[in-house]
């Protein structure tokens, strides 16, 4: 956090905070949608560590938009109607950002001009396509290593140093400070002034994910703002609860009808822990380990979609595919937040994940179960590297038992 007194922390901080509200005092909720129509198809396309594009910093401005290109063209091939495209992996963008500096999964070197606009070609080619394109944002990531050094000069991160919590070997912005929420949202809103893209997209990543024998350590922040709530924990979910409502906002102002979904880890809480919670003994749950209410979300319409990571196969014993999918299926059942399934695709064929992921019909069952539930609106898979390739012909048996049609995506 740097050599800065808490004393001068806390002034400044609650001079930044007087003109934030605090999201639990406006419990307005999202237009609820007239009765669904369509069906999600959907892929991710990472970029984050060029997981699926481009497949390796560097290329030419016209070889990194030929991949694109044909992730999209995949996507249609396989029926599906979505791309889920990652425009900003680590505080940094894939368009002409006045915030942040140019990805470096681009040309290696962070801030450098790639020659193009990634997020604009794919919106217009998804749309020539008749895709649909939300834009995936990582709100807190500023990098997957731990020295500021390595960010470019101009970077936000090491202009304000004070934003910036060190944990588990990477480099985060810290949730709790009102400047930093202020910040993250703008930059990412930045791309919805720009293009016409149909959703705004987080994925899992709210608070860190724990490591063991490490603290993330914000006690600045919470000394200066924690003394309302009744712990730690429930400070920083309201801080997270804050990101999401003042998003929501945010985008309807700026442009009407852009949706706005999450994609989290799958398990809110096991029902061990809290009776509302899921049949599961998952390991890591949401609303005590990354301090995000994602049922809260679902339940009083903050969102327009949610796509909960259930990426374990039917009979799996911590986290059952057959028990979650129902579980999230109550959770939004009468309210107007839609419900799509996120697949693990990437664990097909892998001799490394339990026997069942070496069935290619493991997927096509996840599909044919959900089928019993009028909840769920589709599912998106992860991710474009495994559609194009299906090592396993897994999505090819999604494609043929499920997919025989076109769809339109949900509205």
């Amino acid at each position: 956090m740097g050599r800065v007194s808490r004393r001068a922390f806390a002034t400044a901080a609650l001079a930044a905070l007087a003109t934030v509200p605090r999201a639990s005092a406006a419990p307005g909720r999202r237009e609820v949608p007239a009765a669904a129509t369509g069906e999600m198809r959907g892929m991710w396309v990472a970029t984050v560590t060029n997981r699926d594009w481009p497949s390796r910093p560097g290329l030419s401005a016209a070889r990194q938009r030929a991949e694109l290109l044909a992730h999209l063209d995949t996507a249609v091939r396989n029926r599906l109607n979505t791309v889920v495209f990652q425009v900003r992996p680590t505080a940094d963008a894939l368009w002409p950002s006045p915030y942040e500096p140019w990805s470096r999964y681009l040309t290696g070197t962070q801030g450098a001009h790639p020659g193009w606009d990634p997020l604009g070609t794919a919106v217009e080619e998804a749309h020539a396509r008749g895709l649909e394109l939300h834009a995936w944002f990582n709100p807190y990531r500023v990098a997957t290593h731990a020295d500021p050094a390595r960010l470019t000069a101009s970077h936000p991160a090491r202009r304000n140093p004070g934003w910036v919590v060190t944990y588990g070997g990477k480099l985060y912005y810290n949730p709790g400070l009102p400047e930093v929420r202020v910040f993250v949202r703008e930059a990412m809103l930045d791309a919805v002034r720009r293009y016409p893209v149909d959703a705004v997209h987080f994925d899992d990543y709210f608070y860190p994910y724990p490591v063991a024998g490490q603290t993330f350590d914000d006690d600045l922040a919470y000394d200066a703002f924690g003394g309302g709530f009744e712990d730690r924990a429930a400070w920083r979910r309201d801080n997270t609860d804050r990101l999401v409502r003042e998003t929501a906002d945010h985008i309807e102002r700026i442009r009407p009808g852009t949706r706005f979904g999450i994609s989290p880890f799958g398990v809110w809480r096991n029902a061990e822990t809290d009776e509302r919670g899921s049949d599961t003994r998952a390991g890591v749950q949401t609303y005590d380990d990354l301090h995000a209410d994602t049922r809260r979300w679902a339940r009083e319409n903050w969102i327009d979609y949610i796509c909960p990571q259930l990426y374990w196969n039917i009979g799996f014993a911590a986290a059952d595919y057959a028990k979650l999918l129902p579980w999230w299926a109550e959770v939004v059942r009468g309210t107007g937040t839609r419900l799509y399934a996120g697949e693990a695709l990437y664990k097909a064929g892998d001799p490394a994940q339990p026997a069942p992921w070496r069935d290619p019909a493991e997927l096509s069952r996840h599909l044919t179960l959900a089928g019993t539930y009028p909840e769920v609106r589709g599912h998106v898979f992860f991710a474009a590297r495994e559609v194009a390739a299906d090592p396993a012909g897994a999505m090819a048996r999604v494609v043929a038992d499920h997919y025989g049609r076109p769809a339109e995506p949900p509205r």
